[in-house]
């Protein structure tokens, strides 16, 4: 497994499970459970949930499969509501994902996006929750190139380790602007939606001749190739929603992936990147 080394000093893996929509149904709920077992024994430590994830159910799913190992070895993050993100409830919040999860502190907890509340106030509560051993560190989510700069500006602001934001393939605004930014800043990209499971972009990608013919050569799937794409770009964490154990081998398999210049040159012509700033994509 790839590793990468967070603002903090913290190591990560590279390559973790998304679970938005997991716990949702139950008859899903055992092949869920031996999807997430899957990847926490090939390396896929890092799980990213939110307690607006199925109102808990996502973490409440979490929480039964991490029971049954060392807690030090896993990487849990969640992600906290705008409303839910100021004094008054960030620690009602957390108090709660931390029940869920049955675990006694998170690694990371995401501010999920903006909302009405100051983010000089987000960050004194993420703080002091760090202070106190409840997280290990803090980052946003859905923040854009003006929202970091407001909050680098802010005392404390610098300790954001991580932006979880929308990207894959079809959607590369990021490109222009945000991620450079985020590089020189040692801000880490945690990449949802990697495979644009969460876009109508996602039948096109699937479907694209120069996609399919790239995939074909290296012999995986055009998903795989998705993947291996997001991952290319240093200081990007990828966390693919993975309900079946055999997709999460598969997303595992991106990882060998090594596109060519003339292979990342023909997917640039097939899906460009930006000329000029573009808004945030979110789903």
């Amino acid at each position: 497994m790839e590793h990468l080394t967070l603002s903090n000093g913290i190591v990560v893996p590279r390559l973790g499970m998304g679970t938005w929509y997991l716990g949702e149904k139950l008859s899903a709920r055992e092949e869920e459970i031996r999807a997430l077992q899957t990847g926490i024994e090939n390396g896929m430590t890092l799980i990213d949930t939110a307690e607006m994830y199925g109102n808990g159910l996502s973490e409440q799913l979490i929480g039964q499969v991490v029971k049954g190992y060392r807690r030090e070895k896993l990487f849990l993050v969640s992600k906290v509501l705008p409303q839910n993100a100021g004094r008054d409830r960030l620690r009602r919040s957390l108090n709660h994902t931390l029940r869920l999860l049955r675990t006694d502190y998170l690694d990371l907890y995401l501010l999920h996006w903006r909302g009405s509340i100051p983010l000089g106030e987000t960050v004194q509560c993420m703080e002091e929750m760090v202070k106190e051993g409840k997280i290990r560190a803090w980052g946003v989510s859905n923040f854009d190139i003006d929202d970091m700069k407001e909050l680098f500006s802010l005392p404390d602001g610098r300790n954001c380790v991580v932006n979880q934001v929308l990207y894959h393939l079809g959607s590369r605004g990021i490109e222009f602007s945000l991620k450079p930014w985020m590089d020189s800043h040692n801000v880490a990209l945690m990449a949802y939606c990697p495979l644009a499971q969460g876009g109508a972009l996602h039948k096109e990608l699937m479907g694209h001749p120069v996609l399919r013919r790239i995939a074909d050569e290296h012999r995986i799937t055009v998903t795989q190739l998705l993947l291996a794409f997001v991952l290319r770009q240093e200081r990007t964490i990828g966390i693919p929603r993975s309900g079946k154990p055999a997709h999460v081998l598969a997303n595992k398999g991106s990882l060998e992936v090594r596109l060519s210049e003339k292979e990342l040159s023909e997917l640039d012509r097939a899906f460009p990147a930006p000329d000029h700033k573009c808004y945030l994509d979110i789903v």
